[in-house]
C-alpha cells in the first residue's frame, strides 16, 4: 500500500525528521487561506496523487500570493496526473499539500529498500538528490551508494558516516545526517515498509536538513500489525480493479499487455507470463488465485480480467491440485452465464479430474478454446490475437 506525500511526512514528523511546514487541503479556498496560514513569501501547491513525477506533470507548482495558491489547486484538483509511473487511467487528485517554500543549497537522495537478490535491506543514497534515481543509476551508476543493512544487526552509525562521506555530506552537517539516517531505518522496520525513499533531502540555508518530498510503501502482508496504516487506505486512491481483486482476496498486478491471465500458484503464473512473452505477446496482468480457490473465487477473477478493456483474449492457465479442474470448470461454467464475453479464451487444464473439467467446459455453451500443454496455450492465446487483428 502506497502512502501519500503528506501521510508519509506525518510518519516522519513522529520520528523528528523536519518537513516543511504544510497543510494539506481539499478545495481551492482551504487553499488560498493555507497560503496565509503558511506565512511564507513563497508556497508550494503539490497535488497528493500516488505516482511520481508529478513535478513534470503539472502537478507541483510555485506561488507567491493567495490567489495563485486558488488558482493552482483549482487546475489539480478533480484532475487526474499522468506520467511514466502513474496507472493505465492516470492517478487522481483529490487534496493538495500547501508547503512552505524554502532556499535550498543542496539536495540529496536517501532511500531504503530491499534487496531480493541478498534477502536484506539495503540503504541508497545519492549527492544527486531533487532527480529521479532511475535515470541517475542509468546515465551515471557510479553515483548510486549502496550499503546493505544486517537484518540482525540493523544499520550501524558507522555505515551511516561512511555513505554521509561518499555523498560528500559537509563534515559540520555528518553528525545531523546520521541521525536522519538511522530514524529512517526506524521507520522502515517499524512499519514494516518495503520502501522509504526522501527525495530530495536539503540541506537548507539555517544549516538544517528538511526532507522535502517523501515516499512509502507499507507491505500489505503486514498490515494486520499497523491498524493505524491501514486505515490510511482509500479505495478511491487505488485502481477499481485492484480494489476488486484485494475484496475478493485474489492477487492481482494490473500490466499493459492485452493478454489475461488467470492461474493458480505465483510461480505457474509467472511461468505463463514468461511464455507469453517468448511467445511475442504481452501479459495484460498477474493474477494468482490460489491453490484453495472455489468456485466464487474463480468467477470473481475471470470477472475482474474481463472488466480490463486491454484484455483481447484470455488465458487461464490451472493445475489442478488443491483447486481440482471440475471446481475450476464449474465456477468458469458459472460466471459466464452472467457475464458478456467478446473475447475468445483459452484453457489449459491438468492434474485432478481434469477431464471432467473439459466435460464441463464443453457443456457450458461458451467456445473455450483447450490446450494441452503451456507452449500451446500461449502459442494459441497470442496466434487469436494476430487473427483478430
Amino acid at each position: 500500500m502506497r502512502l501519500h506525500e503528506y501521510q508519509a511526512k506525518e510518519l516522519l514528523t513522529r520520528t523528528g525528521i523536519p518537513v516543511p511546514r504544510g497543510v494539506v487541503v481539499s478545495t481551492p479556498e482551504e487553499a488560498r487561506a493555507a497560503f496565509a496560514q503558511i506565512g511564507a513569501p513563497i508556497a508550494m501547491v503539490k497535488a497528493q496523487a500516488l505516482t511520481g513525477g508529478r513535478g513534470k506533470a503539472g502537478g507541483i507548482k510555485a506561488v507567491h500570493t493567495p490567489d495563485e495558491a486558488y488558482q493552482s489547486a483549482s487546475a489539480m484538483l478533480g484532475r487526474k496526473i499522468f506520467t511514466s509511473q502513474s496507472p493505465r487511467d492516470g492517478a487522481s487528485v483529490r487534496k493538495v499539500l500547501i508547503e512552505a517554500g524554502l532556499a535550498l543549497e543542496r539536495e540529496y537522495y536517501l532511500g531504503i529498500t530491499v534487496d531480493r537478490e541478498r534477502a536484506t535491506p539495503v540503504f541508497i543514497a545519492c549527492a544527486s538528490g531533487g532527480m529521479e534515481i532511475e535515470e541517475v543509476a542509468r546515465t551515471h551508476p557510479e553515483r548510486i551508494i549502496r550499503e546493505y543493512i544486517e537484518p540482525v544487526f540493523g544499520l550501524q552509525p558507522y555505515q551511516a558516516r561512511k555513505i554521509a562521506s561518499a555523498i560528500g555530506i559537509p563534515r559540520t552537517h555528518i553528525k545531523r545526517f546520521v541521525d536522519i539516517m538511522l530514524k529512517l531505518h526506524i521507520i522502515f522496520l517499524v512499519s514494516d515498509l518495503e520502501l522509504i525513499e526522501v527525495n530530495p533531502l536539503a540541506l537548507v540555508e539555517d544549516d538544517d536538513f528538511v526532507a522535502l518530498d517523501c515516499k512509502m510503501v507499507v507491505d500489505d502482508g503486514a498490515l494486520f500489525r499497523h491498524d493505524d496504516l491501514a486505515r490510511l487506505y482509500d479505495p478511491a486512491d487505488a485502481d477499481p480493479l485492484d480494489d476488486e481483486a484485494r475484496q475478493a482476496g485474489v492477487n492481482y498486478i494490473r500490466l499493459k499487455g492485452n493478454i489475461g491471465c488467470m492461474v493458480n500458484g505465483a510461480g505457474l503464473a509467472m511461468a505463463t507470463m514468461d511464455l507469453i512473452k517468448s511467445c511475442g505477446g504481452e501479459p495484460a496482468n498477474f493474477l494468482d488465485v490460489g491453490g484453495g480457490a472455489g468456485a466464487d473465487k474463480v468467477a470473481a477473477a475471470l470477472r475482474i480480467l474481463l472488466a480490463d478493456t486491454q484484455v483481447e483474449v484470455v488465458l487461464l492457465n490451472i493445475f489442478g491440485g488443491i483447486l481440482r479442474c471440475d471446481v475450476l470448470a464449474e465456477g468458469l461454467a458459472s460466471a459466464v452465464k452472467s457475464l458478456e464475453v467478446k473475447v475468445p479464451v483459452v484453457v489449459r487444464l491438468e492434474g485432478t479430474n481434469k477431464e471432467e473439467g473439459v466435460r464441463i467446459l464443453g457443456e457450458s455453451g461458451m467456445s473455450f478454446k483447450v490446450a494441452h500443454g503451456m507452449r500451446e496455450a500461449a502459442e494459441m492465446a497470442v496466434g487469436m490475437l494476430s487473427s483478430n487483428a
